[in-house]
C-alpha cells in the first residue's frame, strides 16, 4: 500500500495557476524525487501535502484512507514532516531550540526543560558532526551562523519531527559536498527504517545517486513518473521541457547591434553570492541572466548597481572604469536597477504615487525644490508610456494592483533615461497584461539603443525577450545561448547538468 497519494490536486492564485494537476505517489521506503523547471508547481504540491498550502481541487490519501489537511499542524500529526525552501527558522533562538521549536519539552506545561531540549537535540546535531564547520554548536544563535549550517539546522529540524513521511525541498542547495554525502548517508539509513522521502534538487548528480524513482512536473501538471535506473539525464530534460519545445528556438523580438558600441563590459567580476563573472553588453541589446533561481543572477546586477560589494573584476562603461560605491553613485553613472521584489525595493509604501515615480529625477537633476505641477509634467509621460492605471498622482501607491505598483517603479526610471538597465525578475507577482506591457516597453527601449540585462525566474520570458542568455550555476556562468542554440531544451541541460 503506497504511503502517500496525491491525485489531481490543483492551487490558483487570482489568474495565476500555481499548479493544475498534480499527481504523486510515495511509496514507503523510497526517495521520490520531484523535478521541474521554475515555476512548475513543484514547491506548490509539497506544501499541499505539508498542510501550509490549501488545494482547490484534488484528493489526499495517507496508508490508503483520504485525509484533509487543515494546516501545518493537521499535517506532523498525519506523519508529515517538511525541510522548507524558504528557511524558516527563528534568528535569535539557539540551533537546539530551533531543532525542536514545533515540540518543545516542557516542565509543567509552562517552561522549557532545558535539560531535556539539549538530550533532544544533541541526537540530531550528532548526525552531522564533523562537517557543520566551525562556531556551529547547541547553544549558537541561528543568525550567527553560514548559509550551510542555517540550511542544516532546517534539515535537523525536519528529521526531528520524526515523521514517516519527510518532504525536502531543495535541502542541498547551500551545502557543500561533504554535508551533501552526509545527508545522503542519512537518507540511506531512513529508506532501510521504510520512511517514505520526496526530495526536490535541480542537480542531475544528486537526483541519480540517491533517488529510486522521478515525477516530472511541466507547467503545473504531472507528465512521467519512472525509476531513475530506467532513465537517464537527457531523458529527464526532454521530459521536462516537452517535445514541441525541445528543439524549437524562440526568434528575440529584437535584434541585437552585433557590431553597435559597446555599453558595458564586465570581466573576472567576483563578490558575494558570484565569481568569475564576465560579459559584453552593446548599446541595444537584450542580455538574459539564466538559470536555476538563486545561481548568482540577481547578486551581479545588485553589485552592478552598487547594492552589493564588488571583491575583484572590472567594470567599464562606454570604456570607461567604473565602481559604484552604493546605488546613489551607480544612478550617477547611468544604471537603473528594477527588482521583482517591489516591497524591499520598489515602492515607498503609504506614499502618493507622485512621489513614488520622481525620486530618481530629483537625484539625477540634483533638484532642491520642484512644484508639484512641474513633477507631474515630467511623471506623466513615464507612467502613460507604461500603460499605468490610476485615478490620480494623489493617490497612495497602496490603492494600486501589484502591475501598476510595477509600472510606477519601471517609470521612473523614464523620465531620465539611464544608460544600463538592470532587470531583476521585474514580472514576479505581476499579472499577464502587465507582463505584455512591460516587456513591449523593454523591446521599445532596446532599439533605441538602450542596453539591457534580464534576469527571468520564468524562462519562457528570457527565451522570447533576450538576444542571448548566459546560464548562471554556483556564480558562475557556465554556458551562453546565442541564435538558434536558444531553445528551452538547451536552456534546461545548461542549468541542470552544469548542476
Amino acid at each position: 500500500m503506497s504511503k502517500l497519494i496525491l491525485r489531481g490536486v490543483s492551487k490558483a492564485y487570482g489568474a495565476t495557476m500555481a499548479l493544475s494537476h498534480g499527481d504523486l505517489t510515495l511509496e514507503a521506503g523510497e526517495v521520490h524525487v520531484l523535478i521541474g523547471s521554475n515555476g512548475s508547481g513543484k514547491s506548490t504540491l509539497c506544501k499541499i501535502a505539508a498542510g501550509s498550502v490549501r488545494p482547490d481541487a484534488g484528493e489526499m490519501l495517507i496508508d490508503g484512507e483520504p485525509v484533509a489537511v487543515s494546516g501545518p499542524q493537521a499535517a506532523r500529526d498525519h506523519g508529515i514532516g517538511i525541510f522548507y525552501q524558504e528557511l524558516s527558522l527563528a534568528a535569535r533562538r539557539t540551533v537546539e531550540e530551533n531543532i525542536l521549536i514545533n515540540d518543545l519539552p516542557l516542565k509543567a506545561g509552562l517552561f522549557v526543560d532545558r535539560k531535556a531540549l539539549t538530550e533532544r537535540a544533541a541526537r540530531y546535531i550528532a548526525l552531522f558532526d564533523g562537517v557543520a564547520g566551525e562556531g556551529f554548536s547547541a547553544d549558537a544563535p541561528v543568525e550567527t551562523l553560514r548559509a550551510d549550517q542555517r540550511q542544516l539546522v532546517e534539515i535537523m529540524k525536519a528529521l526531528a519531527s520524526e515523521a514517516p513521511i519527510l518532504i525536502f525541498d531543495e535541502p542541498t542547495s547551500a551545502l557543500d559536498r561533504a554535508q551533501v554525502d552526509r545527508f545522503f548517508e542519512i537518507l540511506r539509513r531512513l529508506k532501510q527504517e521504510g520512511r517514505a522521502m520526496v526530495f526536490i534538487s535541480h542537480r542531475m548528480d544528486e537526483i541519480f545517486a540517491i533517488g529510486d524513482r522521478v515525477t516530472v512536473i511541466r507547467d503545473g501538471r504531472t507528465v512521467a513518473t519512472m525509476a531513475t535506473a530506467d532513465t537517464d539525464p537527457a531523458a529527464v530534460i526532454r521530459l521536462m521541457v516537452g517535445e514541441q519545445e525541445e528543439l524549437a528556438a524562440v526568434a528575440a523580438p529584437a535584434e541585437a547591434q552585433a557590431d553597435g558600441e559597446t555599453a558595458l563590459l564586465v570581466s573576472g567580476l567576483s563578490g558575494p553570492g558570484f565569481a568569475g563573472v564576465g560579459f559584453e553588453l552593446k548599446r541595444g541589446e537584450i542580455l538574459g541572466f539564466g538559470g536555476l533561481h538563486g545561481q548568482g543572477q540577481s547578486a551581479v546586477l545588485r553589485a552592478l548597481f552598487g547594492a552589493l560589494p564588488i571583491h575583484a573584476g572590472t567594470v567599464a562603461l562606454r570604456g570607461r572604469p567604473v565602481r559604484a560605491a552604493g546605488p546613489a553613485e551607480a544612478i550617477e553613472q547611468g544604471f537603473a536597477y528594477v527588482s521583482g521584489d517591489r516591497r524591499r525595493d520598489g515602492v515607498v509604501t503609504g506614499r502618493p504615487i507622485l512621489e513614488n515615480v520622481v525620486p530618481i529625477h530629483y537625484l539625477r537633476q540634483r533638484l532642491k525644490l520642484a512644484r508639484p505641477a512641474r513633477l507631474r509634467d515630467v511623471a506623466t509621460p513615464a507612467v502613460t508610456a507604461m500603460k499605468t492605471r490610476f485615478a490620480g498622482f494623489s493617490h497612495p501607491v497602496d490603492s494600486l494592483s501589484g502591475g501598476n505598483q510595477q509600472k510606477v517603479v519601471i517609470a521612473r526610471w523614464l523620465i531620465d533615461r539611464p544608460e544600463i538597465l538592470l532587470l531583476d525578475d521585474p514580472t514576479k507577482g505581476i499579472d499577464l497584461s502587465a507582463k505584455a506591457d512591460l516587456f513591449a516597453l523593454i523591446r521599445k527601449l532596446a532599439a533605441e539603443g538602450m542596453a539591457i540585462i534580464l534576469y527571468s525566474s520564468e524562462d519562457a520570458e528570457l527565451l522570447a525577450n533576450a538576444d542571448r542568455i548566459l546560464v548562471f550555476n554556483g556564480g558562475r556562468t557556465v554556458r551562453e545561448l546565442t541564435g538558434g542554440e536558444r531553445t528551452r531544451y538547451n536552456l534546461y541541460q545548461a542549468a541542470y547538468e552544469a548542476a
